[in-house]
Parts: C-alpha cells; structure tokens; sequence
C-alpha cells in the first residue's frame, strides 16, 4: 500500500469539520497520471495531492474521477504541510503563507473550472437543500451577515463519482470573492470555514485551518 498522509483542511475554531484530504508525499512511487488516478479513486476523498518535489512545491491533484489543474483546498494543504514560499501546479505557481493558525496561498479564479454560484436569500434556504442531480458544479450561498461579510455555503460537485456534497470547497470561494469583490468568511458544509481577501490584478487569496489526521 502507497504511503500517504490525511489532512484535514478549512477546519473550525476547535479543529472539527473540514475536508479531509490524501497526500502522497513521495509522488515518485505513483509516477504514471493512470496510476494516481486510479490511486485516488481507491482512496475516495474529494481531492488527493502528489508530491513531485517537496522542496519546489510541486504538486498534482486528482478527484476520483478526474485530473485537475488546480484545485483550492488541495493546496491549502499542501502549503502548510510542505512550509514553502510556493506551489507549482499545471495551472500556475501559486503564492503560499503560514500566518498563525491559518495557511494561505494566493491564486487566480480564474484557474478553476468555474461554478455555478447560485445565491439564496437565506441561511436556512441553503441549509435545507437536497443534493441535486448530476450536472452543474452547484455552490449554493446566503448572506448570513453581509455587512460583516459572513456566508453561509454548501457545495454540490454533481459529478457522480461518489463526492455528493464537498465540505469546503476552496475554488468556489476564490471565484465568489472575485465575483463580491470584497473579503470573506465563509461556512461551508457542516462547519468548514474558509477566509478570502481580494488581492492586486485579479489575485485572491484563501486561507484555513489545516491539521494532520493520520
């Protein structure tokens, strides 16, 4: 069996909730994209990160299903475990920071594939949503404070590989701080919490608790 790590990342204040997430930290031992992808599916977590060079912070990050040249939460994870000013990924070289209890890394919204950002008047609206059908990548929000810039979220990958809901799902952040343009504190899922700041020239930056699992 490959080694690998589980993260937990966009924990709450005490360390619950978040997405969990796999990290191969020796990438080397899975070299071939058919061989993590199937690795992936195995594990069965929304997003599992491989490591080619922990020093560059180069990594891979894979679905169940899929391939992705991105991916939010995934790095996240990694910044605070590899501890480097920066990820390289296939979509661009992301910009990494420990500040305290959170990990931040700053990438363009762009670079995911795009939601559906659908917005609902009400906490409880998004609250009492039922998983949809396969289809849309659904990111369902309200307002729970907006002079305060509190949002309550949930997220519907609708890709039918088995992730019915996604507990945080950092990319969709990214791209709703874009579309709001203004800082964010989001609660997704049971109690994930994700930060998110504008930055300079379309950059974003997003933040969240991570702690090793096992």
């Amino acid at each position: 069996m490959t080694d690998y790590d589980v993260l937990r990342v966009f924990c709450g204040p005490r360390g619950e909730y978040g997405n969990e997430l796999g990290v191969v930290r020796d990438g080397s031992v899975l070299p071939e994209q058919d061989e993590r992808q199937a690795f992936a599916a195995k594990l069965g977590f929304s997003e599992t990160v491989f490591v080619d060079d922990p020093e560059r912070g180069v990594i891979d990050i894979y679905t169940p299903g899929v391939r992705l040249p991105f991916a939010g939460y995934p790095c996240v994870g990694a910044a605070w475990l590899l501890d480097v000013p920066e990820l390289v990924t296939p979509a661009g070289v992301v910009g990494t920071r420990l500040d305290g209890e959170f990990s931040w890394i700053e990438a363009r919204p762009e670079w995911p594939e795009p939601r559906t950002l659908r917005r609902y008047d009400t906490a409880a609206e998004v609250d009492a949503l039922e998983v949809p059908p396969p289809g849309d990548w659904l990111y369902a929000w309200a307002w729970e404070d907006e002079a305060a810039g509190r949002i309550r979220a949930r997220g519907f990958p609708g890709r039918g590989d088995g992730i019915n809901e996604d507990e945080a799902t950092g990319s969709a952040a990214l791209q709703l701080t874009a579309q709001l343009g203004r800082a964010l504190n989001i609660v997704q899922g049971t109690g994930s919490q994700l930060l998110t700041a504008p930055q300079p020239e379309g950059w974003v930056e997003l933040g969240g608790r991570v702690f090793l699992e096992r």
